[in-house]
């Protein structure tokens, strides 16, 4: 990919984290400008050095705060979402602020800043790109997800209208759904007891998926080199869903 992205400033929300720094490395590679947003300055200013990255300290559950930051920001003609959580847990034992946490992370983060940057683009009159990163739990079911299956359905949903929505101006929306990855927000679930062989063995490829593998298919999505797709969903999952 590299040089698909040259002149051109990519987003990203969530990118202290995991997903989210494997995500600018590969958008930096590509040769994007950076803009790096998430909670923490310290993770931040990590990525930013790797990237040459502008580093800007934003919780994305605050909507307004959020649209202030993009509206001050320069122009902007990718954005990747990685902001995003899950805390499993029984559909019975979940209250009113689990739940409002997780859609307000996974969901109206990602609404708002695509509503925000979108809004951008067509005052510019930019063909831009705009890459939600879901999960393959936005394509099935699991015992104790039922709050992030939801979240992450929702997200390909929105990718779905939003494509059609905006291709009249050329403007591509697409999603990435990874399977089980290790990054710092998965270590915990993965230390359990037999949790890492239970996952392995429904993965058809026999293995957890690398924060590089999904990096690169958010790179090819935002780049020219997709330049006719819109509205789908690339499944990182090593054939989990094929069965």
């Amino acid at each position: 990919m590299s040089g698909a992205l040259d002149g051109r400033v990519a987003l990203v929300t969530g990118a202290g984290g995991g997903l989210g720094s494997a995500c600018a490395v590969a958008l930096a590679e590509a040769g994007a400008s950076l803009v790096l947003v998430g909670r923490r300055l310290g993770p931040l200013r990590d990525v930013a050095r790797r990237t040459g990255g502008r580093a800007e300290v934003c919780d994305v559950t605050d909507g307004a705060g959020l649209r202030a930051l993009i509206g001050a920001l320069p122009p902007v003609d990718v954005l990747v979402t990685c902001a995003g959580g899950n805390r499993p847990q029984p559909f019975l034992d979940v209250d009113e602020r689990g739940l409002e946490w997780s859609w307000s992370l996974n969901v109206r983060g990602a609404f708002v800043a695509a509503q925000a940057v979108a809004a951008r683009m067509l005052e510019r009159g930019v063909h831009g790109s705009i890459v939600f990163v879901t999960s393959q739990m936005g394509h099935i079911g699991a015992p104790a997800r039922t709050v992030y299956c939801m979240a992450k359905h929702a997200l390909e949903g929105l990718t779905k209208a939003l494509a059609l929505e905006l291709a009249p101006h050329g403007i591509r929306v697409n999603a990435v759904a990874p399977t089980f990855v290790e990054t710092p927000m998965t270590a915990p679930f993965l230390a359990a007891p037999d949790a890492r062989d239970a996952i392995v063995r429904r993965i058809p490829l026999g293995r957890l998926g690398t924060p590089r593998e999904v990096a690169q298919a958010v790179a090819f999505a935002a780049s020219p080199a997709a330049s006719l797709m819109t509205g789908t969903s690339l499944l990182v999952d090593g054939g989990w869903t094929a069965q």
